[in-house]
């Protein structure tokens, strides 16, 4: 399936953010992914998909010094600079698709996604998703992501979505990252809906090339 702007704009222009169904009041797994990968305050984290998320408020309360938001759905990014009102000018701020968008090279300390990588269910997507998060990472660069484990429903938000192990991610990502930790944890939607997520953390080798 591919990312879709009119899709996402849709779920954005019709449902308030703390409707959607992957909404949480703060991310504390990917928080505590984050933490621990030992970066410093002056790291540059991109949240990719971050959407209406409350991860870019949370990193600003931490004392992030460079955060990037990436969405397809202006209305979503929109939300999230109503919000943060004042705060929001120290957020750079990029509307477009990750599988298509030309991102600074080796400039990202922090790459993360919560659910934008398991609605990528064409081979094509996926490869160039992987191929624009290689080239943005530093070297030595972390990635924190989370996708629908195999428990989880087929389907999210009416799109078919893929489902992981630690295993098949790690292998989806390219084979010379380094697999810090991984977790499943259940998230209930607003609605009511169990999803399974699968929370992986990895890290760019310093010296390695992906190919």
């Amino acid at each position: 399936m591919m990312i879709t702007k009119a899709h996402w704009e849709n779920v954005y222009s019709t449902k308030a953010p703390e409707q959607v169904g992957w909404y949480e009041p703060h991310l504390q797994t990917s928080l505590a992914f984050i933490k621990r990968t030992g970066v410093h305050q002056e790291a540059r984290i991109i949240d990719v998909g971050g959407g209406a998320s409350t991860l870019v408020d949370d990193l600003l309360n931490a004392r992030v010094e460079h955060i990037t938001v990436l969405d397809i759905a202006p209305t979503a990014l929109d939300q999230a600079r109503s919000r943060l009102a004042e705060r929001a000018a120290k957020v750079q701020w990029i509307e477009g698709d990750v599988t298509d968008i030309d991102l600074p090279p080796g400039y990202y300390d922090v790459w993360h996604d919560r659910a934008v990588f398991h609605f990528l269910t064409e081979t094509e997507s996926r490869k160039r998703y992987v191929d624009h998060m290689w080239r943005a990472l530093k070297a030595g660069g972390h990635i924190v992501i989370a996708t629908f484990a195999p428990e989880a429903p087929p389907k999210c938000s009416g799109l078919d979505v893929t489902h992981y192990t630690p295993e098949q991610l790690h292998h989806e990502l390219g084979k010379d990252l380094v697999l810090h930790e991984h977790r499943k944890e259940l998230h209930v939607t607003p609605g009511g809906v169990k999803q399974m997520y699968l929370y992986c953390r990895f890290q760019k080798p310093a010296l390695a090339c992906y190919e």
